[in-house]
């Protein structure tokens, strides 16, 4: 992972002042760095020792980069890692085109590995990602959103990235199609229990911890896992209060939304949908070799449960 920060690093630069700060501002504010480690951790479970692995790394970062990046903009979001979001510091266009310029440079490095099979999984998947971002900005302020759709949005918006990382891995690896179909499955599964925990959090995390305003989805729209299981078993009048937060923006109950969607079991049922996804991550990678990063493959999907940021 230092070496993918000194890619990363080395990539950024840019004869462009504000490029380079505004890359170097939300690039720096850390994150959790889980599609290029990732993206190591299974090239080491297939014994792959690319030079190539690296800089892939750094690729799937600065696209994940990117389309935060553009989410905050669209979003209007104020916090992003415990800090101030890009467009809040320098404004919605430089967010927006300093995004733009991640993709090209993300597109300029994966070009220099030479690859075509790595060029199409990226393309591809970029292309799939802007797609569920315009899924997702279609059903804002729909109560009416049914769990299929929600699933279908995340598996676009955020398990395709992670689909990306782990199939890279194994074309580095030049895997044959029984074990990149398997890396890729886990990669889509873990993603999809990532996105769903993320939901939970939204509404029974820490604010500090997460380094996001809690009740940030309700505010903007967004009906996630919690809330869907939520409005199935609430009372007519709890779903009332709900629906009025999502189509009209009502954040004035967010602390009664909250405890509805506990007391319903709505969050224990969100979680019990990501573990389903996590042990679907587990099944697939059963036949790999077993090694010290298999290893950590596992703990990764088993380790989603306690996830707390």
């Amino acid at each position: 992972m230092q070496r993918v920060d000194r890619v990363i690093a080395e990539r950024l630069i840019s004869e462009v002042p504000l490029v380079k700060e505004v890359a170097q501002y939300i690039i720096a504010a850390g994150g959790k760095r889980l599609r290029p480690a990732l993206l190591l951790l299974m090239s080491g479970a297939l014994g792959d020792t690319s030079v190539h692995r690296h800089t892939l790394a750094a690729v799937v970062e600065f696209i994940h980069t990117a389309t935060l990046l553009h989410d905050d903009v669209v979003d209007e979001s104020t916090l992003r890692r415990g800090r101030t979001t890009a467009n809040q510091r320098f404004g919605n266009a430089a967010s927006v085109l300093v995004g733009d310029f991640l993709y090209s440079r993300a597109f300029q490095m994966m070009v220099d590995v030479g690859l075509m099979r790595v060029m199409d999984v990226l393309s591809e998947a970029t292309n799939v990602i802007a797609e569920g971002e315009v899924l997702q900005l279609m059903n804002i302020h729909d109560a009416s959103l049914d769990e299929a759709t929600y699933m279908r949005v995340i598996r676009s918006k955020t398990a395709k990235l992670f689909e990306a990382s782990a199939r890279l891995a194994a074309i580095l690896a030049n895997s044959d199609v029984a074990t990149e179909s398997a890396c890729a499955t886990y990669g889509q599964a873990l993603g999809c229990a990532f996105q769903i925990i993320d939901d939970v959090l939204d509404y029974e995390g820490d604010a500090q911890t997460l380094g996001k305003n809690l009740g940030d989805d309700l505010r903007e729209g967004k009906v996630t896992l919690p809330i869907i299981g939520a409005l199935r078993v609430a009372s007519s009048k709890e779903q009332a209060l709900i629906r009025q937060a999502i189509e009209g923006g009502d954040m004035s109950h967010l602390t009664e939304i909250q405890h509805i969607i506990l007391n319903t079991g709505a969050l224990a049922a969100a979680r019990q949908t990501a573990m389903a996804e996590a042990q679907r991550a587990l099944d697939a990678i059963a036949v790999l070799p077993h090694n010290p990063h298999q290893q950590a493959l596992l703990d990764l999907a088993l380790g989603l449960q306690n996830r707390t940021v």
